[in-house]
C-alpha cells in the first residue's frame, strides 16, 4: 500500500515500496520501475557539489541512470550526469563520490559515471525545493 506524505516544501511524495513510481529529479519527474533503481536514486541524493549546499539530484545534474543486470550477481550501473559548469575543478571528486555511493547499493558490482555537457546545465533544471534552498 502506498501512502502520501507532504514534505516541508509542500510537495507530495509517495511512501512505500510499490513500483513503478515517480521521483523528482531537478525540475522533472522520472519514473522508477524497480526498488533497485529507487535505491540508486536515493544514494545519488547523498552526493553534493561541494560549492553548493544542494544534492546533485535536486540540482538536476543527473540526466540518466541505466541498470544492466543481465549477468546474475554482476549488476552494472551507468550514470549520465553533468556539472554546473564545464570547467568545474571538482569534477573528478564529484564523479568519484557518485561512483562510491552507487557502489554502496547492495548487488551493484560496477558503476560507470559519464560526465557530459550536452545539454548544458542551467539553473532552470533545479527542483523548486533546490531553488528555495538557494533563495532563487
Amino acid at each position: 500500500m502506498t501512502q502520501e506524505n507532504q514534505t516541508v516544501t509542500g510537495e507530495t511524495t509517495q511512501v512505500g515500496n510499490e513500483y513503478p513510481k515517480d521521483i523528482q529529479v531537478g525540475n522533472r519527474l522520472v519514473p522508477i520501475k524497480t526498488e533497485l533503481e529507487g535505491k540508486i536514486w536515493d544514494a545519488l541524493k547523498e552526493c553534493y557539489d561541494p560549492e553548493i549546499p544542494v544534492n546533485i539530484v535536486d540540482l538536476g545534474l543527473v540526466y540518466q541512470i541505466t541498470i544492466d543486470d543481465s549477468v546474475p550477481e554482476e549488476t552494472n550501473v551507468f550514470v549520465k550526469m553533468t556539472l554546473t559548469a564545464p570547467g568545474c575543478g571538482m569534477a573528478p571528486m564529484i564523479a568519484a563520490d557518485v561512483r562510491r555511493r552507487v557502489m554502496l547499493v547492495q548487488t551493484i558490482k560496477n558503476a560507470h559515471i559519464d560526465i557530459v555537457f550536452d545539454p548544458p546545465w542551467t539553473p532552470a533544471m533545479m527542483s523548486e525545493a533546490a531553488k528555495l534552498m538557494l533563495n532563487m
